[in-house]
């Protein structure tokens, strides 16, 4: 049976940084500190993508520890709030 909401069991939120990428079906899923940050230099990526091809390498917070990508396979990105306990 589910338990009664209490102050113990408060969801608390986090943000994730979604990263599309060419040739994939599933997001690469990024937890960092600031993940608005983050979205706002991989969208300007994709704003300037015609300047040519850049290695980005990220440390994170989630089970992904270290990430390298290739700037012009960036499709899209996005931000997710999630809920958790």
């Amino acid at each position: 049976m589910p338990q009664p909401f209490t102050q113990g069991n408060q969801m608390k939120k986090r943000t994730s940084v979604l990263v599309f990428l060419k040739g994939t079906t599933a997001p690469l899923v990024l937890y960092v500190e600031n993940p608005s940050a983050l979205y706002e230099e991989l969208s300007q990526v994709l704003k300037t993508g015609a300047q040519g091809s850049r290695l980005i390498e990220k440390s994170t917070l989630g089970p992904v520890k270290k990430v390298c990508i290739l700037s012009s396979e960036i499709c899209a990105v996005a931000l997710q709030e999630e809920q958790y306990m």
